[in-house]
């Protein structure tokens, strides 16, 4: 009974033109263009610069400022009031003031003082391109005393050489941290919403109810409803794997068997979830509706976009809960440390909690009716 059930779900997908597309459309975007689009990284800042000095090297820290590949140079203004009316209009992000006697104060005493002044409306922009101004103007005195060597009046003070060394991501390049996390987020999109969706489109063509009648068990129908986007589960992130290997040149440090593995107590946990929402929901809209909202919190939440650890206590407590959060540790932890099975015990105790629990809930939230 068991196969002739599941035979029928896969001719309902074929039959559908818009599903079999879906399924070869949506891993081939969210591969090819959100790892562009979400990003972290703040560049392409527009900077104003008041130079009230108009010195030698004022002129050479505000070439060294717009040289940076993180920094547009978009306004060179005569006063400080200015350039803060580009700020009010949006066309300027960040401000920097170089004082009179800005050339004096540096050869003499060693020291000079700027100001920056940044638009905070979006603090993440607004602090890290603070942070960046930062590092140029401390590193300009040190250009000047390399430059000068021993002609330059500037106190050539000891150095202390340091050579950073970046673990498992050594470019610091954030398609790297980004790339595995979107091919969770893509399974739960696609094995999420694709049951949840399902049983309630049989409710409303009424073929639910000839189900209703036979004599297939609640179990035998929710399994047969989970078997086959469980297989697509896995021809999604096969299609991603190769895609983050010929687009990014990105290929798993550790075992691509544990990585399938979790991804398979995973899919089981999201499409249980759909199927779960399905039962409960009486047509398409609602369905849509919860499925929705289950989606924003559980993606917000898992630490894709931001730290886990930078949320409050009471959002990382939240978390525990929240399936997405221990795949996408999974696939970080073994595309870009090479962690092993026993080194991702907890998370995969924890999915497989999380499968049990929520199919068996999806079995006894049926209403079969005989």
């Amino acid at each position: 009974m068991l196969k002739y059930l599941i035979e029928k779900e896969f001719k309902q997908i074929r039959r559908n033109s818009f599903l079999p597309r879906l399924i070869l459309f949506m891993p081939c975007l969210t591969m090819l263009v959100l790892p562009w689009a979400a990003s972290m990284e703040v560049r392409n800042i527009n900077l104003a610069v008041v130079d009230n000095d108009r010195s030698a090297y004022s002129g050479r820290l505000t070439e060294k400022a717009s040289a940076s590949a993180y920094f547009n140079l978009v306004d060179v203004a005569s006063s400080y009031e200015e350039a803060m009316e580009g700020v009010e209009s949006g066309q300027t992000d960040i401000i920097l003031e170089i004082p009179e006697k800005f050339e004096r104060r540096l050869t003499t005493e060693g020291a000079a003082q700027v100001l920056i002044a940044a638009n905070a409306v979006n603090g993440t922009k607004g602090g890290l391109g603070s942070s960046y101004l930062t590092a140029i103007v401390n590193d300009f005195p040190a250009d000047l005393r390399n430059e000068t060597a021993a002609q330059s009046r500037i106190s050539a003070a000891p150095a202390v050489r340091i050579t950073p060394q970046y673990k498992f991501n050594p470019h610091l390049n954030y398609q790297v941290y980004m790339v595995p996390a979107l091919m969770v987020m893509l399974l739960t999109i696609v094995c999420g919403f694709m049951p949840a969706l399902n049983i309630v489109s049989e409710k409303e063509i009424g073929t639910i109810e000839q189900i209703n009648v036979s004599p297939v068990g609640k179990f035998q129908f929710i399994l047969a409803k989970l078997i086959p986007y469980w297989v697509i589960g896995f021809v999604v992130l096969s299609i991603s794997f190769v895609l983050a290997w010929l687009v990014y040149g990105l290929v798993p440090a550790g075992n691509l068997l544990t990585i399938y593995a979790g991804m398979a107590l995973y899919v089981l946990t999201v499409s249980g979830l759909g199927l779960l929402v399905s039962n409960t929901s009486d047509t398409m809209q609602q369905a849509m509706f919860v499925m929705f909202f289950f989606m924003i919190v559980l993606i917000l939440m898992s630490g894709l976009f931001t730290p886990i650890s930078s949320m409050p206590g009471w959002a990382q407590k939240i978390t525990l809960f929240n399936p997405l959060r221990y795949f996408i540790q999974i696939m970080r932890m073994i595309y870009l440390k090479g962690s092993g099975f026993a080194d991702l015990l907890t998370q995969f105790s924890a999915l497989a909690v999380f499968t049990v629990t929520i199919n068996l809930w999806a079995v006894l939230s049926y209403r079969k009716n005989r």
